[in-house]
């Protein structure tokens, strides 16, 4: 009984000196002007806080969501090719596409995926 105890014992110690050890090897030993800065995306926190955001990075990120969106749109697609005819599928698949490609050709057309304005 007393050996089972003493054997707890010593792989709590163990485990709690790995422990300290692996914290203490882990920590970060220098701090770096960005991160310990709130701000880690670019913008200088010691500036005005009220700068005027990109509309191009704004507009770029958005048709991302959208098309990133899209995309988990288009994973039914591969199971529903299962339990239909290949006809449906196709026409489902290139109407969907075809919907994709007029929109990209759409912010295309409007400028929003230039850069330079």
């Amino acid at each position: 009984m007393i050996t089972i105890a003493l054997m707890n014992l010593v792989l709590f110690s163990i485990t709690l000196i790995l422990m300290v050890i692996s914290l203490s090897l882990s920590k970060k030993s220098f701090m770096d002007r960005e991160k310990a800065s709130p701000f880690e995306c670019g913008f200088d926190p010691k500036s005005a806080a009220r700068l005027p955001f990109s509309l191009q990075f704004f507009l770029i990120a958005v048709i991302f969501l959208i098309f990133d969106v899209e995309i988990t749109l288009l994973i039914p697609l591969i199971l529903m090719m299962k339990i239909s005819n290949l006809m449906n599928y196709l026409i489902i698949t290139s109407f969907f596409l075809l919907i994709l490609l007029i929109g990209l050709y759409h912010e295309w057309n409007q400028g929003a995926l230039d850069w330079a304005i």
